[in-house]
């Protein structure tokens, strides 16, 4: 079966089944008559389809999904399970595999070569289970050549690398670019860092070596030491990647990689910055699948949860979310977001830059060089015909006003604001310039978030706490309970934690609260007719997360003041 009998009825299947319109399989062919692409992909980067709903309709009508090779990094995991020569023979590429669920993904330019597939197994041993994504045969073909033939492990390169002999002209050409060993370097470390479940690569050049960290659930840890030569190929090979002007060294630069890495899109988002010894560069990596969990995943209880949506199901009004950078405030509002996005809405949202790309949504990022900052970009938006406006970020009074005036007109804003709680917001917003009559009654709730690390299941330790932490934790003297500590286990790298998990406080604003707010009442009352209401502090939540045995006492001690408890 032909590429294009294959692509005709999936679009005509989707139609159909009411996914696209005929308006969209139509724009979707005009571009395939451009670039050739596979037409599943093609609606997904037109924003008609989210990846999740086409791979169920590729997976039930054609019992495939579709793989671009040009935009994939292959994990050198995969591809040690399968020779070269098995992959040459039977037209597959191994990209990616899971040793926890045992799964191997594989690329095949035929799904239905049962053949092949069954030497696979035969070879495997019947140990993994084998997911197929369609590729074409030259695109097979050209990768098995350039992933097999050269060093793929990160110690491999370096001892290939000799410092100072790297050919700068071939990195910027593009030509045969795999066999130089600093572009495998990089696929290597933005391979292992996705792997590790790391936020940011930071490289930081010293004046003799080179240091590259790795930020792992919220904790810095260095991971690699290089000799200095090996960084200004590296610094060059980054620039490409990003889109950066690699001529330019001694001015900030902004720049975004897209790579698929075991077998999901990971955007990495990298900024470079002059400093004494060289650049500096920091790439935060920005992954789709882990930055937009659901509403009912974010790990809030059934109450927490209710609020939250009785706070969002008001169609007008302002939805803070607070807390210090790096706490998961754009993962929530993104969520949130994911949530009420259909397409009887116009969500537009100004960010600074725009993280995760949504579908329907209408995503702008700040530009100062062209004056689009965000009042300005409100100003604009507004003119847009939006149900729903999501502000980056509220930090000057022009940002707030606009913001406000945005709730008063019927909209419902969402943003975000650098205080230390849920009603540290209202001082906040006084403080930039907000009167006490505006904010009542366009508040319609506040969220505060910090993140803790959860404590690795496999060598988390209970113990019997004693009198000073029963009255951190309001725990009586009499009462049976058990917490838990952290160890350190190869799962976890010696860490004792693995993962994070947001906490949580919501400030459900009601008339009585919008009274004490007009009338310039002290922070502390209005936490105590808050608590009267069933509104519970970050610490609360803390604890209770202590209690469940997820994170321990130590760690939500460090991100939340629990002595005033005492």
């Amino acid at each position: 079966m032909t590429d294009n009998q294959l692509q005709q009825p999936l679009g005509r299947i989707l139609v159909d089944k009411g996914v696209i319109s005929d308006d969209q399989l139509r724009i979707a062919l005009q571009e395939q008559n451009k670039t050739h692409q596979p037409l599943g992909r093609l609606l997904v980067r037109l924003g008609f389809l989210s990846e999740a709903t086409i791979r169920d309709v590729l997976s039930e009508n054609l019992g495939q999904e579709s793989v671009d090779l040009s935009a994939i990094i292959v994990d050198p995991a995969a591809l040690a399970l399968i020779p070269k020569d098995v992959a040459r023979r039977y037209q597959l590429l191994p990209l990616s595999v899971e040793k926890v669920g045992r799964i191997l993904t594989l690329a095949v330019a035929d799904p239905d070569n049962i053949i092949a597939l069954d030497q696979v197994r035969a070879l495997l041993k019947d140990e993994y289970r084998l997911i197929t994504q369609l590729a074409s045969e030259s695109d097979i073909l050209r990768a098995i050549d350039q992933y097999y033939g050269f060093e793929l492990s990160i110690d491999g390169i370096l001892h290939e690398i000799e410092p100072g002999e790297m050919e700068y002209q071939a990195l910027q050409s593009g030509v045969n670019e795999f066999s130089q060993p600093v572009v495998r370097l990089i696929d290597a470390l933005l391979t292992e860092a996705v792997q590790r479940g790391v936020s940011d690569i930071h490289f930081e050049p010293e004046s003799s070596f080179l240091r590259i960290r790795y930020r792992i659930d919220g904790v810095l840890r260095q991971v690699r030491s290089l000799h200095k030569s090996f960084w200004p190929a590296m610094v060059v090979r980054l620039k490409v990647m990003s889109g950066m002007n690699i001529a330019e060294t001694r001015a900030p630069q902004d720049g975004r990689i897209s790579l698929r890495l075991s077998g999901r899109p990971i955007d990495f988002r990298v900024a470079s910055h002059p400093t004494t010894h060289g650049e500096n560069m920091v790439l935060r990596i920005l992954d789709r699948q882990k930055g937009i969990v659901p509403l009912d995943q974010i790990g809030l209880d059934e109450s927490a949860l209710n609020t939250l949506h009785m706070i969002i199901a008001k169609p007008e009004g302002i939805v803070l979310v607070t807390g210090p950078t790096g706490s998961g405030k754009t993962t929530t509002l993104y969520s949130v977001l994911n949530h009420i996005n259909t397409e009887s809405v116009n969500i537009m949202t100004l960010e600074d830059p725009v993280e995760y790309p949504l579908s329907l949504v209408r995503q702008t990022s700040v530009n100062e060089a062209v004056k689009l900052d965000f009042a300005n970009g409100i100003r604009s938006m507004m003119r847009q015909d939006p149900d729903i406006i999501l502000v980056g970020e509220i930090r000057d009074h022009p940002t707030a006003e606009m913001a406000f005036r945005a709730a008063m007109t019927g909209h419902q804003v969402y943003s975000t604001l650098h205080t230390n709680s849920a009603i540290g917001a209202i001082p906040r917003l006084l403080d930039i310039g907000i009167l006490p009559d505006i904010m009542a009654g366009n508040i319609i709730g506040i969220v505060a978030q910090r993140l803790v690390r959860v404590l690795c299941n496999e060598c988390k330790y209970p113990y019997q706490p004693d009198m000073l932490e029963r009255k951190l934790l309001g725990i009586p003297a009499q009462e049976d309970v058990t917490l838990y500590r952290a160890a350190g286990c190869d799962t976890c790298n010696h860490q004792g934690y693995r993962g994070r998990m947001a906490i949580m406080e919501l400030l459900k604003m009601d008339h009585d609260l919008d009274d004490l707010v007009s009338r310039r009442v002290s922070t502390r009352q209005i936490r105590d007719a808050a608590l009267e209401k069933g509104f519970r502090p970050l610490a609360m939540d803390g604890i209770r997360r202590i209690q469940q045995g997820i994170t321990s006492l130590s760690e939500v001690s460090r991100v939340v003041d629990l002595t005033d408890r005492l």
